[in-house]
């Protein structure tokens, strides 16, 4: 299937006039703000000076959609009276209720509504800047339409894929065992194919706002990079910010919903059983994250190699050089892949991490057999108001990311945009501890255990710690300010071979230390559990302790709004630079681009550690929540997995080969992709002479399909990899068991593979997302003027090296992160599959 990712048209204008204001100083050319002194072009908008006319605010002609009119109609009041009615219903119908349940999910609706709203204030807020000139805007569009483009293409695969697993799905319920699981065959069809599309739809539709509002800020980056840093960085960080708080605010709205629907629709059920109908919710999200991750991984990093290989090192252009043919679509991948991937991976982890603590603590009510109904609702929702509390917090953080008043003074440098999206973070850091004791105490207090409460809390506080020794731990071995990445652009000096010998050596040796951070954490959160005596002691039940596991994991995700917006900040800004390298905008502006592009690329860089170790937490939650799920549909207590059994290793032993099997098959896609590039780009330069003294203009529209077109294909394969192994794992086992009386052998070989997908998984992104930062550092460490600096024989070698560590670092990695949460989710889906007929448990109405 072939398409053309831009849908019609493409470049309308000269891109080659030079355009731009007089140079300013950077360093010492600014007012208070970081901003120019000169009034005309200090308010936020193009200056319309004489002499500079490409430099005025040109006024686009493309027809604007419903949202923009709104945005732009300064406060957007059409959209206020909606939302307010909503708001105020939510606050109204909960403060009749007693049930704390109730109460607490209408809560978590009315925090969602409340994000959604913030959010559009801060669209509002990005759109009273100007879009710059007019070749700022024809790069712009190009990159908006390629990326719409590729996603109206991706999410119709996505929609048809939905579709047939729903249906099985529904098929799967419906003609299962009578008599197991919470509620009947029929409703249990219903409502798991419904959670399942909801899902789905909340996570492409978080990706998609997150790549809508991307492609819109940069340019309004690049055009403020014109006149003032502070307005450059603060839209570059709102923008992210955008992207953040819809994507948790609707994980948040998407299962509170869900657990009101299923609320009116069986009465009957109990509250703690609830979280066993949303498995399907955190499916359709991990199937989306996967298509999103993988297929816009392959696109970004499949334009990103070719462009560098030709370009840089074979041609000696700079990078986003306009006379490159492959720069629109490199531009395009940053927001499919950078910010809409991210995106998809979070809202994964942060679903899959609800879901599974919910049903924790519906099993720890149970076992603890708490009296008050509060105690009982408290442990289940408890994760959802944690999220809840994240939205607020972290929103209160993005708001603070402005430099300081009276900056810079007596021509001192602008503020490090970095010091100052670590005071926000700390701020947002702060409250989050505050309000995780806050919830702790409203939530998880008991008259049987009182103190109960506070060992979770430390459980929380665990989690934080993690979170920040993550970060540390990937800046150590990615950023040039240490020693690891030093040595690597060392190794330049001798040639390719020895940079990429080296920085696989710091990949392999960064395993270790996250290793030792991720077991620390869980042994030290399941004895906080096991202590905290909401069980009683002669108990042999570990739920407790597990469930200690579950509040460490909502404490390493209670900042997650604000790291996904750090996050978000990266492509934005890169987008930013390519536009002003593109239009040839003054030098002063690339400064200002390029210094939040460096920025951007250690937040990128710190927020993939911060991902692999979230997943690594929430998939031992989720392996934790299957036990209990298997126990539920067969009516015995399944706790543990015995490796002894030929069956159960040999399902580890697939679950490990399949991350191996994935990783190839997602680096695959990539060097096939790179390799179409290089042949275009360089068929380009020999056709058409002209492209490298400036005289004719490259086709980027060929490019752009080129990785459109291989994303599509080549993301099919290994997303069926990670979907159909364990199910087929599982169920070959299970008619194994059945002949020998052991009907949950496919339950335990299942098992098995989720252990070993989980452990092989992280290691294997962690090395593959260290490698590549630490090679993409050498590499700007070299051309620092390091080592002989740019276009010396040392820079080849590190842009060979970089090129190598691309696809590790931004497709294989995240996207192996994102594997081990899908096939965990999709086990937890299928569960009835891997239960032998032999057990029935009676149906609870």
């Amino acid at each position: 299937m072939t398409v053309d990712a831009f849908g019609g048209g493409f470049v309308r204008k000269e891109l080659y006039s030079v355009a731009g204001p007089p140079p300013v100083d950077v360093e010492g050319g600014m007012g208070g703000n970081g901003c120019l002194s000169n009034d005309s072009m200090g308010n936020g908008w193009a200056s319309s000076a004489p002499g500079h006319d490409s430099n005025v605010a040109y006024c686009p002609k493309r027809k604007l959609s419903f949202i923009e009119n709104l945005a732009l109609s300064g406060s957007g009041s059409a959209a206020l009276p909606p939302l307010g009615l909503m708001l105020v219903a939510c606050l109204g119908i909960q403060l009749f209720s007693d049930n704390v349940g109730f109460k607490a999910t209408m809560w978590a609706i009315f925090v969602g509504l409340l994000g959604l709203g913030f959010c559009f204030w801060l669209l509002v807020w990005i759109y009273q800047f100007d879009e710059g000139t007019q070749n700022m805007q024809v790069i712009s569009d190009a990159i908006s339409e390629g990326a719409e483009g590729y996603f109206a293409m991706q999410y119709k695969t996505i929609e048809r894929v939905t579709i047939v697993f729903s249906m099985l799905l529904f098929v799967m319920f419906l003609f299962r065992e009578a008599g197991t699981g919470p509620v009947g065959p029929m409703s249990m069809a219903v409502v798991t194919s419904l959670t399942f599309l909801v899902g789905a739809a909340s996570s492409a539709l978080s990706g998609y706002a997150g790549m809508w509002v991307s492609v819109r800020t940069n340019i309004r980056v690049a055009s403020a990079a014109r006149r003032c840093y502070n307005d450059a960085l603060q839209l570059c960080f709102r923008g992210g910010g955008f992207t953040a708080v819809v994507n948790v605010s609707l994980v948040v709205l998407g299962i509170a919903c869900m657990i009101l629907c299923i609320m009116f629709l069986i009465p009957g059920l109990q509250f703690h059983q609830m979280p066993l109908l949303l498995v399907g919710y955190g499916f359709g999200a991990s199937l989306v994250a996967m298509f999103s991750q993988l297929g816009g991984g392959i696109y970004t990093k499949g334009a990103d190699v070719g462009a560098d290989l030709v370009g840089k090192v074979e041609a000696g252009i700079p990078e986003d050089d306009p006379r490159n043919p492959a720069v629109i679509a490199d531009l395009v991948g940053d927001n499919v892949g950078d910010c809409a991937g991210q995106c998809a991976d979070t809202f994964e982890s942060i679903a899959a991490e609800i879901m599974a603590a919910m049903i924790l603590g519906g099993a720890l009510t149970e076992e603890a057999k708490l009296i008050s109904q509060n105690n009982r609702h408290g442990f289940v929702i408890f994760p959802l108001a944690v999220h809840s509390m994240d939205i607020i917090i972290s929103s209160i953080g993005i708001m603070l990311v402005k430099t300081r008043k009276g900056l810079p003074e007596g021509g001192a440098a602008v503020e490090d945009a970095m010091g100052i999206m670590k005071r926000a973070y700390l701020v947002s850091l702060s409250l989050g501890v505050v309000g995780f004791f806050i919830l702790c105490w409203l939530l998880l207090h008991s008259e049987q255990a009182p103190d109960a409460w506070l060992w979770y809390c430390g459980c929380g506080v665990v989690g934080l710690v993690a979170a920040y020794l993550f970060v540390i731990i990937t800046q150590y071995y990615t950023d040039y300010e240490f020693s690891k990445v030093r040595g690597i652009a060392e190794a330049s000096l001798s040639g390719p071979a020895t940079n990429v010998i080296a920085g696989m050596a710091v990949g392999l040796e960064s395993t270790g230390a996250a290793t030792l951070v991720i077991a620390g954490a869980l042994c030290t959160s399941y004895n906080l559990g096991m202590r905290s005596g909401i069980v009683p002691g002669n108990s042999n039940s570990v739920t407790a302790g597990l469930f200690g596991t579950a509040v460490a994991t909502m404490g390493m995700l209670s900042t997650a709004v604000f790291v996904l917006a750090m996050s978000s900040f990266g492509p934005i800004a890169d987008n930013a630079g390519g536009i002003v390298e593109m239009s040839q905008q003054p030098e002063h502006v690339r400064a200002i681009t390029d210094r939040l592009d460096a920025v951007g690329n250690v937040t990128k860089a710190n927020t993939k550690g911060y991902s692999v170790g979230s997943a690594a937490l929430a998939c031992f939650l989720l392996f934790s929540a299957f036990l209990d799920e298997v126990s539920l549909y067969s009516g015995v207590k399944f706790e543990k997995v015995d490796l002894a059994i030929p069956e159960v290793f040999v399902g580890g032993l697939i679950g490990s080969m399949c991350v191996f099997l994935f990783a190839s098959y997602a680096m695959t896609a990539v060097g096939k992709a790179a390799q179409k590039v290089v042949q275009e780009v360089r068929r380009q330069f020999r056709e058409i002479p002209g492209i490298l003294e400036w005289r004719q203009k490259p086709d980027y529209r060929t490019c752009v399909n080129i990785v459109s077109n291989t994303a599509l294909r080549e993301m099919v394969k290994p997303a069926l990899l990670a979907t159909l192994s364990p199910i087929l794992v599982g169920f070959i086992f299970r008619h194994v068991g059945q002949q020998r009386g052991q009907p949950l052998l496919g339950a335990e070989a299942v098992a098995s593979f989720m252990m070993f997908s989980t452990a092989t998984g992280i290691l294997m992104a962690l090395f593959l997302n260290n490698a590549g930062g630490a090679w993409d550092n050498a590499k700007k460490y070299v051309e620092t003027g390091a080592h002989g600096g740019k276009n010396s024989e040392a820079h080849k070698a590190a842009v060979c090296g970089d090129t190598v560590g691309d696809p590790c670092k931004d497709t294989a990695g995240p996207s192996v992160h994102v594997l081990i949460k899908l096939v965990s989710t999709v086990t937890m889906v299928v569960t009835p599959l891997f239960v032998g007929k032999n057990f029935a448990t009676p149906k609870t109405p």
